[in-house]
């Protein structure tokens, strides 16, 4: 493994809670519970290969058209994934704790604790973790978007001056890389609105493993098919800079 080209950046879509739990003939809550106990796993094993940031898809905004009550115990699993000790093993580990997402649908108690934690490991020079909850790419774009626009009506930027760059600029974690690896579980293969406009050249693994059952293992397996790929970014194969060619 340490011989392989690994990403700095590797994006999770987290699913099949649910359909893990039904399989075993337990609550979904179960199985959303079993999806945090694996996550902690994963953020202990990316620590282990090095990867620079580590995105996990925790909670969609399309997520809240979900049961009531099971949006209830996802707002809390939440909380309590945030207790102490879990934070301070982190903290320990020099990881930084970022949240991205609209946070205005959070209770007073969990945006306490969002913001506790993010000012507690704030400068910790080790991984990024980095939890999306309440957060859709095309909300990410919207939100540039009006901040680019503001800038124009102030005459901060002219309409000339609008590029690629300048959406990127505004984009979440704009100061972190892109993802360069996207994985999503549970056999669904599609994207479902989670970081559009810089997952443009991510490479992208699926696996039929449900989210409770993806264990380091798997997490390796993703890697090495990751070293495999040839990155071109747009390029033909034949004038592609050596240096972004990974395997």
């Amino acid at each position: 493994m340490t011989t392989l080209s690994l990403p700095k950046h590797i994006a999770i879509v987290m699913d099949g809670n649910g359909r893990w739990a039904k399989k075993r003939f337990l609550s979904r809550i179960s199985g959303h519970r079993a999806g945090v106990d694996i996550a902690r796993r994963i953020v202990k094993h990316c620590v282990k290969r090095n990867i620079e940031v580590l995105s996990l898809f925790a909670f969609s905004s399309e997520n809240w058209s979900r049961p009531e009550n099971e949006v209830n115990y996802l707002m809390e699993l939440f909380f309590t994934a945030l207790e102490n000790k879990f934070i301070q093993t982190l903290h320990e580990h020099h990881i930084q704790l970022r949240f991205i997402g609209d946070r205005t649908r959070f209770n007073t108690k969990l945006l306490s604790k969002i913001i506790e934690v993010e000012h507690l490991t704030c400068a910790n020079k080790g991984m990024v973790l980095m939890i999306a909850v309440d957060y859709g790419g095309q909300w990410d774009i919207c939100q540039a978007v009006r901040n680019m626009l503001q800038d124009v009506l102030s005459n901060r930027l002219s309409v000339e001056e609008i590029t690629p760059e300048q959406i990127s600029h505004r984009l979440s974690f704009a100061d972190l890389p892109n993802p360069d690896l996207f994985i999503r579980t549970s056999g669904e293969i599609r994207i479902s609105n989670f970081m559009l406009w810089q997952l443009a050249y991510a490479e992208l693994y699926f696996t039929d493993t449900l989210w409770p059952d993806f264990d380091e293992q798997a997490l390796d397996e993703a890697l090495v098919h990751f070293s495999r790929r040839e990155r071109r970014y747009g390029q033909s194969s034949a004038h592609s800079d050596n240096s972004l060619v990974r395997g």
